[in-house]
């Protein structure tokens, strides 16, 4: 069985129209996001023993976040510079390349690929986006990583920040 768990990066500050996408940062709403997120995960999911991110600050930021809150039972995280704007298809390709000893893994990312990828991975999944800092787990009945294929898995769970949050 394999874990793959899809994380959106944070919310990013616009704050600073000369700089680069790539570059931008994480808002104060970011990083009570990401903390939020990466304390629920700990204390309620097994944790991951791979982490994948995009090498754009935003997402890196999340996923440091994510992997200190696990108190360094992450070895460390495999940067991905495809990620940043990446479509579905070379996500894929991605997972695909995930070595085999790895069973439950974190990829850190952007849309509009992580919501593409997700609704096709598990059959009867649609999210029109995955918002901010968004978890969404699929599990796959497979023992290698090459053999995920697309509607060959099924969603164990999905949480976003606003799910903790009072709707007014």
């Amino acid at each position: 069985m394999k874990q793959l768990i899809l994380i959106r990066h944070a919310k990013s500050d616009w704050g600073n129209e000369g700089l680069k996408d790539i570059d931008r940062h994480l808002n104060e709403r970011g990083y009570s996001d990401a903390y939020l997120m990466a304390d629920w995960y700990a204390e309620n999911q097994k944790l991951p023993d791979h982490i994948i991110s995009s090498t754009a600050t935003r997402a890196l930021s999340t996923a440091m976040i994510f992997a200190r809150r696990f108190e360094s039972k992450i070895t460390g995280i495999e940067l991905e510079p495809g990620i940043y704007e990446a479509h579905e298809e070379y996500l894929l390709e991605i997972i695909h390349n995930i070595s085999d000893t790895h069973k439950r893994v974190m990829l850190f990312g952007h849309n509009p690929g992580l919501t593409n990828l997700s609704n096709r991975m598990a059959p009867g999944t649609y999210f029109d986006n995955i918002p901010t800092c968004g978890v969404v787990a699929i599990n796959f009945k497979t023992e290698s990583w090459k053999k995920v294929l697309k509607e060959s898995g099924e969603l164990v769970y999905y949480l976003f920040p606003k799910d903790f949050k009072e709707h007014n």
